[in-house]
């Protein structure tokens, strides 16, 4: 790529830097074992699971339903990048806002964790969008992954740092591993803040193909999400792939957000956990670039099933595992294909849509990306509640997988990239 072209890029990638360490210390990592083990520690665990499950499911649905909408919108004023600062700014305040609730207050936890969570993924829509203004065509596959595999390395080194002062907080400065996940918390708010930066500052967003006053922005935005579903239902391709990535993407958000869950409710250690999910964070960088080059050379198409494929064995394996050994094989097992399908699965989609409406049609995928994380989540949450054995609930998510698969054989790249160049 050219000099000109790095930039835009690089300065697209850095914003998964930033925001990874959300994704990463927080909803992956101190979230789940701060309010299982300090804002509800009275409760039985698989009542907590419930709860966390609950809440996951709550922002995500938020989310859901708002996200076609909001992308339509913001690609008729092309205001991209003013939602995306509007959402990170949402998500930053929340995270630090973390750090202040007291012991105990679970509820409260959880009101901050879900206004949390929705910054980040409603900022994600827009995110995924402006890909379109920074990647070359022909460079897609490697640039997605790119983002992903920044977002490994950036949220990894926070992490790293963040698992090192509970470990050890008198280093630090602090009196005990409480203290060290409060200013943990107000880490994360100030990394990602900062390194949010050069995407507002230096990407350039291009202008939308008709100009359209302000007063009728939402008006049209509406008018347009329509007219997408419409298109949607007509062209079969992405309607085909949309469905397969809601099966599949719906087990791995899962895992992502449930993972530290499951573990400490089958009884391992906490600082276990939160060691298996650094390893996962840097195994991830190189497999995340890994993948795409694999997208590159064999087709995104490919590379989805292969991450698919390991996600299905994990799951089978996870029900059964009883040692902290087996938790950081299976972290690292899954940090070598998580970045991998989602970058995939998001330059995939990027081909088979019309680039106009980028931001609508990615309000759509990630509509049906937080649908899964509705579904998901609480599904575990209510396996285990039902069945008193939270080993039932991780087994149950390979049938997502196996049906993501299914649908995504019948989807036609070729196909999909033809229909939305006649759409241009």
């Amino acid at each position: 790529m050219s000099k000109h072209n790095w930039k835009r890029v690089t300065v697209w990638a850095l914003y998964d830097w930033a925001n990874s360490a959300y994704a990463t210390t927080v909803m992956a990592g101190f979230f789940p074992l701060f309010f299982k083990q300090y804002w509800s520690a009275t409760a039985d665990v698989t009542v907590s699971t419930f709860q966390l499950g609950s809440a996951n499911s709550c922002a995500s649905l938020i989310v859901a339903l708002f996200a076609p909408v909001l992308g339509a919108i913001a690609d008729a004023g092309g205001v991209k990048k003013k939602f995306l600062f509007f959402f990170a700014l949402m998500g930053i305040v929340m995270t630090g806002s973390l750090s202040l609730v007291a012991q105990g207050n679970c509820l409260t936890a959880i009101g901050i964790y879900i206004l949390a969570t929705i910054g980040f993924s409603a900022g994600n829509i827009f995110y995924d969008a402006l890909i379109i203004d920074a990647a070359p065509t022909e460079r897609i596959d490697f640039v997605s992954a790119l983002g992903y595999a920044l977002g490994y390395l950036g949220g990894g080194l926070l992490f790293l740092v963040n698992v090192a002062m509970i470990m050890k907080p008198q280093v630090f400065g602090l009196t005990d591993a409480t203290e060290a996940v409060r200013v943990s918390f107000l880490c994360v708010a100030l990394w990602w803040a900062l390194f949010s930066i050069p995407i507002f500052l230096f990407l350039r967003e291009a202008p939308p193909a008709q100009a359209i006053a302000s007063r009728n922005i939402v008006k049209n935005g509406f008018r347009q999400i329509l007219d997408t579903m419409r298109e949607i239902r007509r062209l079969r391709v992405i309607g085909l792939f949309l469905l397969a990535y809601f099966m599949y993407i719906d087990g791995v958000h899962t895992v992502i957000r449930m993972a530290v869950d499951y573990g400490m409710s089958i009884g391992l250690k906490g600082q276990s956990l939160m060691v298996a999910l650094l390893i996962t964070q840097f195994v991830g960088f190189p497999a995340a670039i890994l993948f795409g080059r694999i997208g590159e050379r064999w087709g995104a198409k490919t590379g989805i099933f292969i991450g698919i494929g390991v996600y299905l064995f994990v799951t089978v394996w996870g029900s059964s595992m009883s040692t902290e050994k087996e938790f950081l094989i299976l972290a690292i097992t899954v940090g070598m294909v998580q970045g991998g399908v989602q970058a995939l699965s998001r330059s995939f989609y990027t081909r088979i849509i019309p680039k106009f409406k980028a931001a609508e049609f990615f309000g759509f995928y990630n509509m049906l990306g937080k649908f899964a994380a509705i579904i998901g989540p609480f599904l575990m949450g209510w396996v285990s509640l039902l069945t008193g054995n939270a080993r039932y609930s991780i087994l149950s998510l390979g049938l997502l997988f196996v049906s993501g698969a299914l649908i995504l054989s019948l989807v036609d790249e070729k196909k999909g990239r033809l229909a939305a160049l006649s759409l241009q």
